[in-house]
């Protein structure tokens, strides 16, 4: 051991083996990497392997990962979406933010916390990773989902409420510092604010385009000049008092308005989580384990409060606000858990003054439960609703008008096709059924999608395909066809059960007719007959086959094969019947 760490080199290099390795047994166990990160400081730290010897060089990386995380949500701070979901997003995520600060400050101080340090862990525990969250709902294909939509709308107003909240710490550790007064020290770091926001304004309106249209000729010159400008800023906000962490995020606002501003946040993404790995581990080797045992029962009291609790404060809110209880409930597992900032925002006030060290060890230990419990409610949201959702009826309002209103279109027509996935597969087969005279009416939980199929002159219907109140409602018991389109990449328990619950659903409420569903997987054909669908379609096979046929020059026949595809060529529609059950399949393009 004395080898390999007799240089700071081979230190960081052995907790980046660490990190992979730990980092490896995480994702086996479906964690977040932030609690993968946190272990290996843990490991590392005083309290076990003692390996940290370059804590200062340790320090360093941290801070500017740190840095380059608020820049990174700065280039993202997309209000826009706040004010385009309007007063769920806002109140949702002020809602929350108000009743968990306030149960929590009661919490703290029910259980002996100090006034002071009971308002920072409430506070702390009011925030959610919006990394995470966006991570776990984009890889179960939820995000553009309404209850996505919503948690990221609330998510966004969350870190205002952080940024903010940062700020303000700020403000006041110039004010408790040493030898000054604190209404000066305010006021300093208020014209230094103001003079930065204004420097903001003035590169935002005459140099960040022009500059990055230069850059942008060399994209290496152009992640370079981020990372300086994030650096430079957070440099710059820590002189004047507002600290690192608002610097970061001015510089991240300073490109936000550029047109290179998702390829920059795509390109410095891993460069992001590479660095906040050692605030992670500075975080973790600075916790003593032998003094972490008399906060146990206030960091489970606490992550208790926040795996129930704020769930529970988000469904009622957006209960009264007249949405679903199954919107609400998806909606607020997503505020489970605390984040990174929480981590950040009690490191501030640590260094402040403001709270003992001990309360950091307290707030890491709830984001390691919280974080990791989190992750599996959210990964198996709708199986825990299914179980919980007899409970939950109190929190529904009995028309929930956010909801039902506009959601189910009256057709004059009984719809002879239903379409579950209004993705651009099953927007394609739904114009085409249109031209030849098919009355079909779609169905997607994408408020967009939605609007976009009614723009298109298509009925739809606003809804989750595995919401047994849902399909009860659609016209289902006259349709002749079933088809889903709902794209589903990665192979699974949850994957598979989309598509069977759509079949068992749509049987229980009086489907009689044929069922055809997508499978981008030939191993799950078989699996989905066996569920009952009648017609297995694999896009990627058919459109491999129509292009070799073309290919080898069987074009006139494949047009003879899918007329509709033919639109220069289109025919008069033929009748669409489905009286015997022995007719050829209808063919979809």
């Amino acid at each position: 051991m004395e080898l390999i760490f007799g240089s700071a080199f081979g230190e960081i290099a052995t907790l980046l083996l660490l990190a992979a390795v730990f980092g490896f047994v995480g994702i086996i166990l479906r964690q977040p990497l932030i609690v993968s990160f946190i272990a290996v400081g843990l490991l590392a730290g005083p309290s076990a392997l003692d390996l940290v010897q370059s804590a200062e060089k340790i320090a360093l990386l941290s801070e500017l990962g740190i840095a380059l995380l608020l820049f990174l949500v700065g280039i993202k701070l997309d209000v826009k979406l706040v004010r385009s979901l309007g007063k769920v997003s806002l109140f949702t995520g002020l809602g929350q933010v108000l009743f968990t600060s306030v149960f929590g400050y009661i919490i703290g101080r029910l259980l002996g916390l100090e006034p002071l340090t009971s308002l920072y862990v409430a506070v702390a525990l009011t925030f959610s990773s919006t990394i995470i969250i966006v991570k776990l709902l984009s890889d179960k294909r939820e995000i553009d989902a309404l209850h996505g939509q919503i948690a990221l709308g609330f998510l966004i107003v969350q870190d205002l409420v952080v940024v903010l909240a940062m700020i303000i710490l700020s403000t006041i550790g110039v004010g408790a510092a040493a030898g000054q007064d604190a209404g000066g020290g305010i006021a300093g770091v208020l014209l230094s604010g103001a003079a930065m926001v204004g420097f903001v304004g003035f590169f935002i309106r005459f140099l960040a385009d022009p500059l990055t249209d230069k850059l942008a000729r060399a994209p290496e010159l152009m992640m370079i000049f981020a990372i300086a400008l994030a650096a430079v800023f957070a440099a710059i906000g820590q002189s004047v008092g507002l600290g690192k962490e608002v610097g970061g995020l001015l510089a991240g606002v300073a490109l936000a308005s550029t047109p290179y501003r998702e390829a920059i946040a795509a390109r410095l993404a891993p460069l992001r989580d590479f660095l906040l790995l050692f605030f992670f581990i500075a975080l973790g080797s600075t916790l003593d384990l032998s003094l972490l045992g008399s906060n146990v029962i206030a960091a489970v009291i606490f992550s208790i409060f926040v795996l129930i609790g704020n769930p529970l404060i988000v469904l009622a809110i957006m209960g009264a606000m007249g949405y679903r209880k199954r919107t609400g409930f998806l909606a607020g597992l997503t505020v489970a858990q605390i984040s990174e900032f929480s981590l950040i925002f009690i490191a501030m006030g640590v260094s402040i003054g403001h709270v003992p060290h001990d309360a950091l060890g307290l707030v890491t230990m709830v984001g390691l439960v919280t974080i990791a419990a989190s992750t599996y409610m959210i990964t198996y949201s709708h199986q825990l609703y299914d179980r919980l959702e007899p409970f939950l009826g109190i929190f529904e309002r009995k028309s929930a008008p956010r909801e039902a209103s506009g959601s189910l279109v009256k057709t004059k027509v009984a719809p002879k096709i239903l379409i579950f996935g209004l993705g651009r597969f099953g927007t394609a087969i739904g114009v085409r059924l249109k031209t030849r005279g098919v009355t079909v009416l779609g169905v997607d939980f994408n408020p967009d999608a939605v609007q976009r199929w009614r723009d298109l002159g298509l009925d739809a219907v606003f809804g989750d395909a595995s919401d047994p109140e849902i399909v009860a409602e659609l016209p289902v018991a006259k349709a002749k066809w079933l088809l889903s389109t709902i794209p589903v990449h990665m192979p699974g328990v949850n994957a598979e059960d989309v598509r069977k619950t759509i079949i068992q659903l749509s049987r229980l409420s009086g489907f009689k007719g044929r069922v055809a569903v997508t499978a981008r997987h030939p191993d799950d054909a078989s699996l989905l007959a066996a569920a009952g669908a009648d017609t297995v379609l694999q896009p990627y096979q058919d459109a491999a086959d129509r292009a070799v046929d073309i290919l080898c020059g069987g074009k006139a026949r494949e047009r003879t094969r899918f007329p509709a595809l033919a639109t220069e060529h289109l025919v008069a529609p033929k009748p669409f019947d489905h009286h015997s059950r022995n007719q050829p399949d209808v063919k979809m393009p």
